[in-house]
């Protein structure tokens, strides 16, 4: 076993460490107060090749394998986790779905504009009556011609207001329920697609969240994605994949939690001495340690099956379940360290407190990765 990163992947997590301690580090609260997409500084992310992982280089991306992904995202979480959580989003919804599942001319046309940063791309499953539960998706695609006609909304949505090509699920025989869900490719401003900024999120603030809604679009069948009936057993596998890089940003932001509480341990003095010399948050901070480096490891373990091209979507699962629920706990802990102080603003563990809440439900929530492992468990 070799649990180090090679010597390519730790230059890139050292780029992205330097680049975010300069451009995210200084601004990350005020972004988060004001609810602001920082979108001149995903510009530049994908001005160094981090808005195109997944892509192939002749599609204009960087191509890097699931482990380097996985330390990218790690990295950025650990500086702020709405940024993390828009380059997950960008590079392993939207964009891998129409990656693996378009036809070569819609990705031709699409993926190198997607790759570079220059459009946005994101992915549209969740529903206002529906998020775990896929059955209970309402959205249609009703045959018209050469083409389809799509109805309804969807809820949640990474990137909904700010993103330019989405990847929207719809019901194409709905008595089929989940066997019969297509995806199609939808761009910002067709007619009758709209989109809505929703604001007031407990965390990942700055992450843009949005409703979109669907009143007659029209599209033609050459921006259907997979074959039809096919979208959401397409979308099993494309979750697989955002699992690991939740899990990495889970991590990262534990790793920020328990990096930030160090630091403070060592500078706040209480009874004559630093607070970092008292047992009990010596402990705590051992615990909190030792579980962050069990998430990354089973992290890590999924994201090199995955590069082996071997089955991953149970390791996935636990991964992301232990590394969110983990760095939850390391979170709750970076708070009571900074006592008082971490319930305020000026802290960031303030801040990891309230974004780390959403590693534990989105890309399938806590629960629906239990059921996928004690699926498998219990499997003939």
């Amino acid at each position: 076993m070799d649990f180090e990163l090679n010597e390519s992947q730790r230059k890139l997590v050292a780029m992205v460490r330097d680049f975010c301690v300069r451009e995210v580090k200084p601004h990350a609260t005020e972004w988060d107060r004001d609810e602001r997409f920082p979108i001149e500084v995903v510009h530049q992310l994908g001005e160094l090749g981090l808005l195109g992982m997944a892509v192939p280089e002749e599609l204009g991306g960087s191509q890097l394998d699931a482990v380097s992904i996985a330390v990218v995202v790690e990295e950025i979480a650990r500086w702020d986790g709405s940024l993390a959580l828009t380059v997950a989003s960008h590079n392993g919804l939207g964009t891998s779905h129409l990656l693996r599942f378009g036809s070569d001319e819609l990705r031709q046309k699409f993926i190198p504009d997607i790759a570079s940063g220059k459009k946005l791309a994101a992915w549209g499953l969740t529903e206002p009556g529906s998020g775990s539960d896929a059955a209970g998706l309402r959205s249609t695609a009703v045959r018209k011609g050469a083409g389809w006609v799509l109805n309804g909304s969807k809820m949640f949505i990474t990137q909904g207001s700010v993103g330019d090509t989405f990847v929207v699920l719809a019901l194409t025989e709905p008595e089929k329920k989940q066997k019969g869900i297509t995806a199609f490719l939808l761009e910002k401003g067709q007619k009758g697609f709209s989109q809505r900024q929703l604001h007031g999120k407990l965390g990942m603030r700055s992450s843009d969240t949005a409703e979109l809604v669907m009143e007659d679009v029209y599209v033609d069948d050459g921006m259907r994605i997979g074959e039809v009936n096919r979208g959401f057993i397409d979308t099993l596998q494309i979750l697989d994949k955002g699992r690991i890089t939740i899990g990495a940003l889970s991590v990262g932001l534990g790793r920020g939690a328990l990096e930030e509480s160090i630091a403070y341990s060592k500078d706040r003095k209480a009874f004559g001495q630093s607070i970092g010399d008292f047992q009990a948050l010596r402990w705590m901070m051992a615990d909190m340690a030792t579980e962050l480096d069990a998430a990354r490891l089973l992290v890590l373990r999924s994201a090199w099956l995955c590069d082996q091209g071997r089955p991953f979507t149970t390791e996935a699962a636990m991964g992301k379940l232990f590394a969110s629920e983990a760095a939850c706990r390391a979170a709750a802990n970076g708070v009571q360290i900074h006592g008082g102080y971490g319930f305020t603003r000026e802290f960031m563990v303030e801040r990891i407190y309230r974004d780390v809440k959403l590693c534990t439900i989105g890309e399938g929530t806590s629960e629906i990765q239990r059921l996928v492992i004690a699926r498998d468990l219990l499997k003939a």
